[in-house]
């Protein structure tokens, strides 16, 4: 099952169209998002065979599949090479696997910060950074859930951009994670939710991104120290996990802060985040109203795709 918002309402998407779900239901399922996680297992079966009609939407109009979740997580350092690059940003030299977190790093995400997959991101600075990544979407309540039962609480995955304002988030003499990544549309999300069982193998699927059409990062889920069954496992045993909450679960190499010189992103910047199986988001960059203007030198941006 694929499922979005358009018009602020709820679809069923069914190839390139979509269906609205309580007109298609008559009325049977909401058209609040909302209230999307209230009969999540109800709605699954009566998608699997549901007779979905003539009435299509276009799905250009796509919006945040998840607009109020009550909770939203973010995992830092959750892949080996964004660990290496870190550290070697850094200046930490040795092993990097020394380095490996014994447990997952939590950060929260400010639900204010959520946007939807077309739409703009606004730059508060000169140090605006990316961060593609997959998010988990709970289905329900998971309290002190073992390894093994972990996916069964899932509802679906998307895309997510954890888009990252470096200044704020490193000021300071402990790092200021929530608020560097919370500025308003430093959560682009979608374009859908998509059930685990439509993916052939949700822990190893093919995500990344480009600026400008440049590839920036590109890996496989499935290069997570801490897969997504663990995450669930570990948060749950320190707070419950709710229906409709979201988890970033980490990015890969490639953000721009580490590359030499650093990339950062600018005003008329495009930037396409992908997650394979599941779908793309394409957001524009603006100048915020805090953005230094003076400073308007376009990104070193040449070299091949990688």
């Amino acid at each position: 099952m694929r499922v979005g918002v358009i018009a602020n309402r709820l679809v069923l998407v069914d190839g390139d169209t979509a269906v609205d779900i309580e007109r298609a239901s008559n009325g049977r399922f909401p058209a609040d998002p909302e209230r999307l996680f209230d009969t999540w297992d109800s709605l699954a079966e009566w998608a699997a065979s549901a007779e979905l009609g003539e009435e299509r939407l276009p799905l250009d109009q796509l919006q945040n599949p998840v607009p109020a979740p009550r909770q939203v997580f973010g995992i830092g350092a959750n892949y080996l090479d964004h660990l290496e690059e870190a550290a070697s940003g850094r200046g930490h030299v040795g092993d990097v696997k020394a380095l490996l977190p014994r447990d997952p790093m939590i950060f929260t995400k400010f639900r204010t910060s959520l946007s939807g997959p077309h739409d703009a991101i606004p730059l508060p600075s000169r140090n605006v950074d990316w961060e593609v990544e997959l998010v988990v979407v709970m289905g329900r309540r998971a309290e002190r859930v073992a390894l093994e039962d972990a996916w069964d609480y899932v509802a679906g995955l998307t895309v997510g951009q954890d888009i990252s304002e470096r200044v704020v988030q490193l000021a300071g003499i402990a790092p200021q994670m929530s608020m560097g990544k919370s500025f308003p549309g430093f959560g682009p999300l979608g374009p859908v939710i998509v059930t685990p069982d439509e993916l052939e193998a949700p822990d190893d699927l093919e995500l990344g991104c480009s600026l400008n059409g440049r590839v920036m990062q590109k890996a496989r889920t499935s290069g997570m120290i801490f897969p997504v069954a663990e995450l669930i496992a570990y948060i749950s045993t320190v707070c419950p996990l709710l229906p409709g909450d979201l988890i970033f679960t980490g990015t890969s190499g490639g953000v721009g802060v580490f590359r030499k010189p650093p990339v950062f992103l600018r005003p008329g910047d495009t930037l396409v985040s992908w997650v394979k199986g599941i779908g793309e988001l394409r957001n524009p960059v603006l100048a915020g109203c805090a953005y230094a203007a003076a400073d308007s030198s376009p990104n070193d941006q040449t070299g091949d795709a990688s």
